[in-house]
Protein backbone atom coordinates (compact mmCIF):
# COMPACT_ATOMS: atom_id res chain seq x y z
CA UNK A 1 0.00 0.00 0.00
CA UNK A 2 1.15 3.79 -0.89
CA UNK A 3 -0.07 6.78 -0.06
CA UNK A 4 -0.17 10.10 -1.73
CA UNK A 5 -0.15 13.45 -0.49
CA UNK A 6 0.23 16.97 -1.82
CA UNK A 7 0.19 20.79 -0.31
CA UNK A 8 -0.75 24.20 -2.42
CA UNK A 9 2.21 26.75 -1.91
CA UNK A 10 5.85 26.99 -0.59
CA UNK A 11 4.86 28.80 2.39
CA UNK A 12 6.09 27.37 5.53
CA UNK A 13 2.86 26.94 7.16
CA UNK A 14 2.32 24.59 4.36
CA UNK A 15 5.40 23.33 4.09
CA UNK A 16 5.05 22.03 8.07
CA UNK A 17 1.67 20.49 6.41
CA UNK A 18 3.71 18.35 4.14
CA UNK A 19 5.79 16.78 6.20
CA UNK A 20 3.26 16.73 8.71
CA UNK A 21 1.37 14.71 5.77
CA UNK A 22 4.13 12.11 4.70
CA UNK A 23 4.68 11.17 8.65
CA UNK A 24 0.83 10.78 9.58
CA UNK A 25 0.52 8.55 6.51
CA UNK A 26 3.76 6.52 7.40
CA UNK A 27 2.61 5.60 11.04
CA UNK A 28 -1.18 4.91 9.79
CA UNK A 29 0.13 2.54 7.09
CA UNK A 30 2.72 0.79 9.56
CA UNK A 31 0.69 0.72 12.31
CA UNK A 32 -2.16 -1.62 10.14
CA UNK A 33 -1.50 -5.58 10.29
CA UNK A 34 -2.93 -5.64 6.82
CA UNK A 35 -1.07 -3.14 4.96
CA UNK A 36 2.54 -2.86 4.44
CA UNK A 37 4.02 0.09 3.27
CA UNK A 38 5.39 0.75 -0.40
CA UNK A 39 5.72 4.15 0.12
CA UNK A 40 5.22 7.86 0.09
CA UNK A 41 4.64 9.73 -2.41
CA UNK A 42 4.28 13.77 -2.20
CA UNK A 43 4.79 16.86 -4.08
CA UNK A 44 5.54 19.65 -2.58
CA UNK A 45 4.78 23.36 -2.98
CA UNK A 46 3.24 22.82 -6.20
CA UNK A 47 0.18 25.14 -6.85
CA UNK A 48 -2.55 24.10 -9.90
CA UNK A 49 -4.95 20.90 -11.28
CA UNK A 50 -1.75 19.86 -13.75
CA UNK A 51 -1.67 16.17 -12.91
CA UNK A 52 1.72 16.68 -15.82
CA UNK A 53 3.98 18.55 -13.26
CA UNK A 54 3.60 16.20 -10.48
CA UNK A 55 6.43 14.70 -10.41
CA UNK A 56 5.80 12.10 -7.70
CA UNK A 57 1.78 11.58 -8.72
CA UNK A 58 3.33 10.17 -12.20
CA UNK A 59 6.71 8.20 -10.15
CA UNK A 60 3.18 6.83 -7.71
CA UNK A 61 1.17 5.54 -11.24
CA UNK A 62 4.44 4.33 -12.72
CA UNK A 63 4.91 1.67 -9.90
CA UNK A 64 1.24 0.99 -9.75
CA UNK A 65 1.31 -0.17 -13.13
CA UNK A 66 4.48 -1.98 -12.85
CA UNK A 67 2.51 -4.12 -10.03
CA UNK A 68 4.20 -2.40 -6.75
CA UNK A 69 1.45 -0.95 -5.51
CA UNK A 70 -2.15 -2.59 -4.86
CA UNK A 71 -3.89 0.43 -2.59
CA UNK A 72 -3.53 4.17 -2.53
CA UNK A 73 -4.62 6.18 0.78
CA UNK A 74 -5.08 9.96 0.56
CA UNK A 75 -6.63 12.94 2.00
CA UNK A 76 -9.25 13.72 0.09
CA UNK A 77 -10.33 13.91 -4.14
CA UNK A 78 -8.61 17.47 -3.94
CA UNK A 79 -5.26 16.80 -3.06
CA UNK A 80 -5.32 14.13 -5.75
CA UNK A 81 -6.89 15.58 -8.59
CA UNK A 82 -9.20 18.92 -8.78
CA UNK A 83 -9.96 18.01 -12.48
CA UNK A 84 -12.98 15.86 -12.70
CA UNK A 85 -11.69 13.95 -15.80
CA UNK A 86 -8.48 13.21 -15.24
CA UNK A 87 -9.40 12.23 -11.50
CA UNK A 88 -12.10 9.52 -13.24
CA UNK A 89 -9.53 8.34 -16.22
CA UNK A 90 -7.31 7.77 -13.84
CA UNK A 91 -9.32 5.98 -11.19
CA UNK A 92 -10.47 3.87 -13.81
CA UNK A 93 -7.44 2.97 -14.99
CA UNK A 94 -6.10 1.85 -11.61
CA UNK A 95 -9.32 -0.05 -10.59
CA UNK A 96 -9.12 -2.54 -14.11
CA UNK A 97 -5.76 -2.86 -12.98
CA UNK A 98 -7.84 -3.91 -9.64
CA UNK A 99 -5.71 -1.25 -7.52
CA UNK A 100 -8.08 1.07 -5.35
CA UNK A 101 -7.84 4.46 -3.95
CA UNK A 102 -9.03 5.55 -0.61
CA UNK A 103 -10.05 8.86 0.31
CA UNK A 104 -10.67 9.81 3.37
CA UNK A 105 -12.07 13.03 3.65
CA UNK A 106 -14.98 11.64 1.45
CA UNK A 107 -14.73 8.28 2.66
CA UNK A 108 -14.52 6.63 -0.42
CA UNK A 109 -12.97 3.34 -1.70
CA UNK A 110 -12.59 3.22 -4.80
CA UNK A 111 -13.26 -0.31 -5.47
CA UNK A 112 -16.52 -0.46 -4.11
CA UNK A 113 -19.51 0.12 -6.60
CA UNK A 114 -20.69 3.47 -5.62
CA UNK A 115 -17.69 4.90 -5.92
CA UNK A 116 -17.73 6.15 -9.20
CA UNK A 117 -20.81 8.41 -8.84
CA UNK A 118 -19.53 9.63 -5.44
CA UNK A 119 -16.16 10.50 -7.69
CA UNK A 120 -17.80 12.59 -10.38
CA UNK A 121 -20.01 14.28 -7.00
CA UNK A 122 -17.55 15.64 -5.17
CA UNK A 123 -14.49 15.83 -7.94
CA UNK A 124 -17.12 17.94 -9.80
CA UNK A 125 -17.48 20.25 -6.26
CA UNK A 126 -13.81 19.92 -5.88
CA UNK A 127 -12.90 21.41 -9.24
CA UNK A 128 -15.89 24.02 -8.93
CA UNK A 129 -13.75 25.21 -6.09
CA UNK A 130 -10.59 25.77 -8.26
CA UNK A 131 -12.61 27.30 -10.97
CA UNK A 132 -13.91 29.98 -8.26
CA UNK A 133 -10.70 30.62 -6.58
CA UNK A 134 -8.75 30.45 -9.79
CA UNK A 135 -11.52 33.41 -11.32
CA UNK A 136 -11.40 35.48 -8.06
CA UNK A 137 -7.78 35.86 -8.12
CA UNK A 138 -7.59 36.59 -11.84
CA UNK A 139 -10.38 39.43 -10.98
CA UNK A 140 -8.18 40.74 -7.92
CA UNK A 141 -5.52 40.78 -10.05
CA UNK A 142 -7.06 42.63 -13.41
CA UNK A 143 -9.12 45.01 -10.72
CA UNK A 144 -5.34 46.27 -9.60
CA UNK A 145 -4.41 46.80 -12.93
CA UNK A 146 -7.38 49.27 -13.70
CA UNK A 147 -6.31 50.80 -10.29
CA UNK A 148 -3.26 50.96 -12.41
CA UNK A 149 -1.02 49.07 -9.43
CA UNK A 150 1.98 47.17 -10.76
CA UNK A 151 3.36 44.25 -10.32
CA UNK A 152 7.13 43.95 -10.90
CA UNK A 153 8.78 40.87 -11.38
CA UNK A 154 12.26 41.87 -10.08
CA UNK A 155 14.26 38.68 -10.23
CA UNK A 156 14.22 39.18 -14.24
CA UNK A 157 14.12 42.63 -14.11
CA UNK A 158 17.74 44.24 -14.49
CA UNK A 159 18.23 47.15 -12.93
CA UNK A 160 15.39 47.20 -10.30
CA UNK A 161 15.51 46.01 -7.09
CA UNK A 162 12.60 46.67 -4.37
CA UNK A 163 13.01 49.44 -1.82
CA UNK A 164 12.05 49.90 1.17
CA UNK A 165 8.79 51.71 0.98
CA UNK A 166 8.39 48.64 -1.35
CA UNK A 167 8.46 50.83 -4.37
CA UNK A 168 10.67 50.40 -7.53
CA UNK A 169 14.37 51.86 -6.94
CA UNK A 170 17.59 51.46 -9.29
CA UNK A 171 20.24 49.56 -8.80
CA UNK A 172 23.06 51.49 -10.62
CA UNK A 173 25.29 48.70 -11.24
CA UNK A 174 22.91 46.92 -13.10
CA UNK A 175 21.16 50.53 -14.75
CA UNK A 176 24.75 50.68 -16.36
CA UNK A 177 24.16 47.58 -18.10
CA UNK A 178 20.48 47.92 -19.38
CA UNK A 179 22.20 51.84 -20.26
CA UNK A 180 25.05 49.73 -22.40
CA UNK A 181 22.17 47.29 -24.00
CA UNK A 182 20.54 50.14 -25.13
CA UNK A 183 23.56 52.81 -26.43
CA UNK A 184 25.26 49.34 -28.28
CA UNK A 185 21.55 48.67 -30.46
CA UNK A 186 21.60 52.56 -31.42
CA UNK A 187 25.14 52.17 -32.83
CA UNK A 188 24.64 49.46 -34.79
CA UNK A 189 24.96 46.36 -33.05
CA UNK A 190 22.62 43.22 -33.59
CA UNK A 191 21.15 41.87 -30.24
CA UNK A 192 23.44 38.54 -31.15
CA UNK A 193 26.48 41.12 -30.67
CA UNK A 194 25.40 42.74 -27.89
CA UNK A 195 24.46 38.95 -26.40
CA UNK A 196 28.18 37.99 -27.07
CA UNK A 197 30.00 41.21 -25.76
CA UNK A 198 27.48 40.61 -21.87
CA UNK A 199 28.88 37.25 -21.97
CA UNK A 200 32.67 37.97 -23.10
CA UNK A 201 32.68 40.39 -20.49
CA UNK A 202 31.76 37.72 -17.66
CA UNK A 203 28.18 40.16 -17.31
CA UNK A 204 25.71 38.52 -15.32
CA UNK A 205 22.32 38.71 -16.10
CA UNK A 206 19.25 39.49 -13.52
CA UNK A 207 19.06 36.10 -12.08
CA UNK A 208 22.74 35.85 -11.62
CA UNK A 209 23.93 33.76 -14.95
CA UNK A 210 27.34 35.03 -16.61
CA UNK A 211 25.54 33.70 -20.20
CA UNK A 212 23.23 35.97 -22.41
CA UNK A 213 20.81 34.95 -24.86
CA UNK A 214 19.47 36.09 -27.80
CA UNK A 215 16.35 36.64 -26.33
CA UNK A 216 17.64 38.08 -22.70
CA UNK A 217 18.42 41.20 -24.55
CA UNK A 218 15.70 41.42 -26.73
CA UNK A 219 13.20 41.64 -23.65
CA UNK A 220 15.24 44.25 -22.36
CA UNK A 221 14.71 46.42 -25.24
CA UNK A 222 11.69 46.40 -25.75
CA UNK A 223 10.37 46.81 -21.96
CA UNK A 224 8.38 49.50 -21.40
CA UNK A 225 9.66 49.58 -17.94
CA UNK A 226 13.19 50.52 -18.37
CA UNK A 227 11.45 53.96 -19.50
CA UNK A 228 9.53 54.41 -16.25
CA UNK A 229 6.24 53.23 -17.70
CA UNK A 230 4.46 49.95 -17.43
CA UNK A 231 1.77 48.09 -19.56
CA UNK A 232 -0.26 45.99 -17.63
CA UNK A 233 -1.98 42.54 -18.89
CA UNK A 234 0.46 41.24 -21.54
CA UNK A 235 -0.48 38.17 -21.16
CA UNK A 236 -3.41 36.09 -19.63
CA UNK A 237 -4.21 32.73 -18.12
CA UNK A 238 -6.63 31.25 -20.51
CA UNK A 239 -8.42 28.70 -17.82
CA UNK A 240 -7.75 27.24 -14.53
CA UNK A 241 -7.35 24.05 -15.30
CA UNK A 242 -4.54 23.93 -18.07
CA UNK A 243 -3.14 27.28 -16.56
CA UNK A 244 -2.01 27.98 -20.01
CA UNK A 245 -0.38 31.53 -20.47
CA UNK A 246 -0.99 33.50 -23.35
CA UNK A 247 -0.17 36.54 -25.44
CA UNK A 248 -3.36 39.41 -24.87
CA UNK A 249 -3.64 40.37 -28.48
CA UNK A 250 -7.00 42.05 -27.79
CA UNK A 251 -8.88 39.35 -25.85
CA UNK A 252 -8.76 41.23 -22.46
CA UNK A 253 -8.16 44.94 -21.96
CA UNK A 254 -4.92 46.58 -21.61
CA UNK A 255 -3.53 49.19 -19.18
CA UNK A 256 -0.47 51.67 -19.82
CA UNK A 257 0.86 53.68 -16.77
CA UNK A 258 3.43 56.73 -17.62
CA UNK A 259 5.91 57.71 -14.82
CA UNK A 260 4.66 54.72 -12.60
CA UNK A 261 8.79 54.48 -11.59
CA UNK A 262 12.37 55.95 -12.00
CA UNK A 263 13.11 55.45 -15.59
CA UNK A 264 16.79 54.17 -16.34
CA UNK A 265 16.39 54.91 -20.10
CA UNK A 266 14.91 58.53 -21.51
CA UNK A 267 11.36 57.92 -22.99
CA UNK A 268 12.71 59.41 -26.52
CA UNK A 269 15.87 56.50 -26.31
CA UNK A 270 13.66 53.72 -25.68
CA UNK A 271 11.26 55.01 -28.64
CA UNK A 272 14.01 54.69 -30.47
CA UNK A 273 14.98 51.59 -30.58
CA UNK A 274 11.74 50.39 -30.87
CA UNK A 275 11.59 52.67 -34.16
CA UNK A 276 14.98 51.28 -34.75
CA UNK A 277 13.75 47.62 -34.33
CA UNK A 278 10.71 48.35 -36.42
CA UNK A 279 13.26 49.39 -39.17
CA UNK A 280 15.55 46.31 -38.87
CA UNK A 281 12.87 43.73 -38.74
CA UNK A 282 11.07 45.60 -42.41
CA UNK A 283 14.42 45.60 -43.62
CA UNK A 284 14.77 41.69 -42.75
CA UNK A 285 11.81 40.53 -44.41
CA UNK A 286 12.66 42.72 -47.82
CA UNK A 287 16.10 40.50 -47.62
CA UNK A 288 14.34 37.54 -47.04
CA UNK A 289 11.92 38.05 -49.97
CA UNK A 290 15.18 38.57 -52.32
CA UNK A 291 16.47 35.52 -51.02
CA UNK A 292 19.80 37.67 -49.10
CA UNK A 293 20.80 37.61 -45.59
CA UNK A 294 21.98 39.74 -43.51
CA UNK A 295 24.71 39.89 -41.19
CA UNK A 296 24.66 39.83 -37.52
Amino acid sequence: MAAYCRVSTDSEEQINSYTAQKAYYTQKIEESPDWELAGIFADEGITGTSMKKRKEFNRMITACKRGGIDLILTKSLSRFARNTVDCLETVRMLKARGIGVIFEKENINTLTESSEFLITLFSGFAQAESESLSSNIQLGIRMAMKEGKVNFHYRSMLGYQRGADGKPEIVPEEAEVVRRIFRRYLEGCSEGQIQRELTQDWIATAKGVKAWSHQIVHNILTNEKYAGDALLQKTFTTDCISKKVKKNTGELPQYYIKDNHPAIIPRDIYQRVQEEMARRTSKRKILQKSGKTEQG
